[in-house]
């Protein structure tokens, strides 16, 4: 008989409707809570027939099953946080407020009001009724069309998003997030209001539909990362940036716009490992083909991200890059996450266009390595140097490249090889990218064989 070894997890709990779509509601909120660390309960409010397209039928649950729902799990359970989403009646949102009286835990209210279409949901009694419920909630985090139905401010930009903000703390809740998802722009911005001011994330919008349960996932994010202990702009913003991520890639499920991610961070972050031997098996392969041919004289390195990487750190290199000895070429040190700087930069910036390239390696350039692409046929892009801005502290001139290489091809297939024919001071180079490590390495040997020729 073996030894039990309990893993003891902070609670959360989602007061919220089922959907039967998976992608939003307590099915949303409990992968995200579980993707956060944190144990997921429940009580669900409604029972919703939905998929990818849309809502087909809906069922309020009777107010007293939800209330003994709620009694249930807080009668067992240290919940460190909660949260609700869709409230679907007047005596529902009552109930919940009465209930929200006791709480010794903070709470986050996602006021479910209006569709996607713009349609009210709620009918007004319901929509007043949250205001008792919203005084006694720590955060509230509506959309642009939510906090217009709660402080008749029209959202149309960051101040008057504070306004609303303002206005709705004026309710009676602790802070206020007001979402910018349905703001026009090209920039989203979500705006949190508490006693202390006011608070702005930013990042830029991500051109896809596939935002079901984008709400239901952030406030999920939010009452998870509180029960961890996070302070309120701390939750926030790590919520946001997490809801980020999960929009960007999507799950490509049913047959409309898809849901939103909620496993993303894990799946990334497991991936860790896998990426860091990838990148491995490529510099073994390159040191085994000796491509001293390609090596630059400020060395070359082999950069690799993880499927869902936003930043350097999620991206594997070479510490000290691959240099040429006497005896062939050889990295000076191990592969660790971090490693890169620039060749990571520009991978990422390519990304950006080109979302399933996980794999880069900075080559030598020169006529013979111009000919030998040429002849091998392979879809080039290049930048010219004499366009390029002034470096930030961050080395951004990188990403600057590949933007220029990857703007404006549309349609065409991603390059194989991004030249950068160099400047005064700046060596020439060519970096060589991939879907996948076996197809990087390949294409790096079989340079190296056409530039020998």
């Amino acid at each position: 008989m073996r030894t039990p070894a309990p893993d003891s997890r902070p609670v959360a709990l989602t007061i919220a409707g089922s959907d039967s779509g998976g992608g939003a509601g307590i099915q949303a909120d409990l992968a995200t809570m579980t993707a956060h660390g944190v144990f997921g309960t429940s009580a669900i409010t409604a029972v919703t027939a939905q998929h990818t397209r849309g809502v087909e039928r809906s069922f309020a649950l009777p107010a007293e099953e939800v209330d003994a729902q709620i009694g249930a799990v807080t009668g067992d359970f240290d919940v460190g946080a909660a949260k609700t989403g869709m409230l679907a009646t007047t005596e529902l949102v009552e109930t919940v407020a009465e209930r929200a009286s006791s709480f010794a835990f903070p709470l986050v209210v996602d006021p479910v009001m209006v569709a996607t279409s713009g349609d009210r949901l709620l009918e007004p009694e319901a929509e007043r009724a949250y205001e008792d419920l919203l005084s006694d909630t720590t955060l509230a985090t509506p959309n642009a069309d939510e906090a217009e139905v709660l402080t008749d401010i029209a959202v149309t930009d960051e101040e008057s998003a504070r306004e609303a903000g303002e206005a709705i703390r004026e309710l009676g809740v602790d802070a206020a997030l007001v979402k910018g998802g349905h703001v026009p722009g090209e920039t989203v911005r979500d705006v949190l209001v508490t006693d202390a001011g006011t608070t702005t994330f930013e990042h830029p919008r991500i051109d896809t539909a596939a935002t079901h349960g984008s709400g239901c996932a952030l406030s999920a994010a939010i009452a998870a990362r509180l029960a961890t202990g996070d302070d309120l702009e701390t939750a926030v913003s790590g919520a946001t940036d997490f809801l980020v991520r999960a929009v960007r890639y999507a799950y490509d499920v049913g047959e409309g716009d898809g849901a939103v991610n909620h496993a993303v961070e894990l799946r990334n972050a497991a991936a860790r490992e896998a990426t860091s031997e990838e990148v491995q098996t490529i510099v073994d392969r390159l040191v085994d083909a000796d491509v001293s041919e390609l090596v630059p004289e400020v060395g070359m390195n082999v950069v690799g991200a993880t499927p869902y990487a936003e930043a350097v750190d999620e991206t594997a290199a070479v510490e000290g890059r691959i240099t040429r000895t006497l005896s062939g070429i050889q990295p000076n040190r191990g592969v660790r996450f971090g490693a890169s700087s620039h060749v990571a930069r520009f991978l990422l910036a390519a990304r950006e266009f080109s979302p399933d390239c996980r794999f880069a390696v900075n080559c030598r350039f020169g006529p013979d390595v111009e000919a030998a692409l040429a002849e091998l046929g392979w879809e080039r892009a290049e930048y010219d140097r004499a366009d390029e801005p002034t470096a930030d502290e961050e080395g951004e001139t990188m990403g600057w490249g590949a933007r220029q290489a990857f703007a404006d091809r549309n349609d065409e297939e991603p390059p194989t090889a991004v030249i950068d024919r160099g400047a005064v001071g700046k060596e020439a180079m060519t970096k060589l990218l991939a879907d996948d490590a076996a197809t990087l390495a390949e294409r790096v040997v079989t340079l190296d064989s056409e530039v020998r020729r």
